[in-house]
């Protein structure tokens, strides 16, 4: 029948534009708009006129950003549009392709391969994880998603696992003999101190060897003769394949039972490789940085982040019996 859409016209994109004549005598209001367009996504064609592909949720999203700029007595309309022809319709998807940033996302991972089992496997964890955000938060506004995503999420699935891998080994490492004393002996782990580093130091200093001494080595240094390592690959005392080095510690020398120990190794666990969240990391986060910017040695650093750990062990200790 003649009123019935052709089958080309079927296919063809459907679109919300959202028009307004955003006030400039009101910044605030003017920048609340435009913060809420592009946490949807909106494409701009033009100054007043935005884009969005036609779709339930972005009907939903749209609804009271459409109300709020009303009920400020400004000018603002939601067309419904369907694309006039296949070149208009891929003109108006390129507005939202987002390759540019996926392929960006794959350079700074591949990047980062270049110092597997060179660099701190924890720091290079940690920018893993802001990768990993700001490929969810490409993934939340890619409507039109194609092979580079694909890609990009397999670049980056993979150098995890293998940074995993690095800093959580399953193969056996030296151990400690059954008869060995931990009292009075030298400490040794490797610079840069980080979360894991600093907590093992503090856990040594305060419940297993409070007479012992501690050794920072430089990459590629030995340990001092009869040295127990720590938080480091081939050392006595490493990360296994789900703890990191310091619940590791608690779990080889029976302080697994200590609540208020346990509880700091999440925070810990957290800082290094940034899996579940913890409330209290972001805080000891800061902390920990203040300290590192203010040190001017291993030795001043452990000092300073030793006051963040008795706090928290202070405000996590439940006596026995409350």
């Amino acid at each position: 029948m003649a009123n019935e859409p052709s089958a080309a016209a079927s296919t063809l994109g459907r679109w919300l534009f959202c028009i307004a004549n955003l006030p400039t005598a009101d910044p605030e209001t003017r920048k609340r708009v435009l913060r809420t367009l592009e946490a949807l996504g909106a494409a701009l064609l033009r100054e007043g006129v935005y884009v969005l592909p036609d779709a339930p949720a972005t009907r939903q999203a749209l609804k009271p950003l459409v109300d709020y700029i009303a009920r400020g007595g400004t000018m603002v309309h939601l067309l419904e549009v369907v694309s006039a022809s296949q070149a208009q319709d891929k003109a108006f998807r390129r507005l939202f392709d987002r390759t540019a940033r996926y392929v960006e996302l794959i350079k700074v991972v591949d990047s980062l391969k270049i110092g597997f089992g060179i660099s701190d496997p924890g720091a290079i964890a940690r920018v893993l994880n802001k990768q990993r955000r700001e490929f969810e938060s490409i993934i939340a506004l890619d409507f039109f998603p194609n092979e580079t995503r694909e890609r990009a999420g397999k670049v980056l699935g993979e150098a995890e696992t293998a940074v995993n891998r690095i800093m959580f080994p399953s193969r056996s490492r030296p151990g400690l003999a059954a008869d060995e004393t931990l009292v009075s002996r030298v400490w040794a782990t490797r610079k840069p101190l980080w979360a894991d580093r600093l907590a093992c130091a503090w856990l040594i200093r305060r419940f297993v060897d409070p007479e012992g001494r501690l050794a920072w080595l430089d990459k590629g240094q030995p340990a001092p003769y009869r040295a127990i390592g720590f938080a480091y690959e081939g050392a006595q005392f490493q990360n296994s394949a789900t703890r990191v080095t310091y619940e590791e510690m608690l779990e080889q020398l029976d302080l697994a039972g200590n609540h208020a120990l346990v509880r700091i190794g999440g925070i810990v666990h957290f800082l290094e490789i940034q899996q579940a969240p913890v409330p209290e990391a972001a805080g000891v986060q800061t902390l920990l940085l203040g300290a590192r910017r203010r040190a001017a040695n291993e030795d001043e650093l452990l000092r300073e982040t030793e006051k963040t750990f008795d706090l928290l062990y202070d405000a996590f200790y439940e006596p026995a019996g409350r």
